[in-house]
């Protein structure tokens, strides 16, 4: 585990399942998801996450990056080709980085999610999947 990561605190609703590699970090409760990075922690609520559907890594594509609407910042995201990809699109969720905390609208995230995190999240969420 990277000890840059940020400690989460005030997890809401109760632990399920959480799963820590090098360069990032997701954490499901009953009640939300935790994504983290290195200094920085996404905490997405279940009843926020409008969809998740696979996304599929470009040929060839090592990183995506992307420039923030609301700053002028970029972030490099390091895709792992071992593991499935999904799009999150959220209506809210909170960073907390070691500026502050500061609430996010509508925003997507593109997460590598095991099956057994992917399970749990439609679970505890109440998703179903649309064939």
């Amino acid at each position: 585990m990277n000890e840059s990561f940020i400690k989460i605190k005030g997890l809401e609703g109760e632990l399920k399942i959480s799963h820590k590699k090098r360069d990032f970090g997701l954490t499901v409760s009953t009640k939300e998801l935790v994504f983290q990075k290195p200094h920085v922690n996404y905490h997405i609520k279940l009843e926020h996450i409008v969809s998740i559907t696979p996304f599929e890594l470009p040929l060839g594509a090592r990183s995506i990056r992307f420039n923030s609407d609301r700053s002028s910042g970029t972030e490099t995201v390091n895709l792992d080709p071992g593991l499935s990809h999904y799009r999150l699109h959220v209506s809210e969720a909170v960073l907390h980085n070691r500026s502050g905390i500061y609430t996010l609208g509508t925003s997507q995230f593109i997460l590598p999610i095991m099956d057994n995190l992917l399970l749990a999240i439609s679970k505890y969420g109440g998703l179903n999947a649309i064939v």
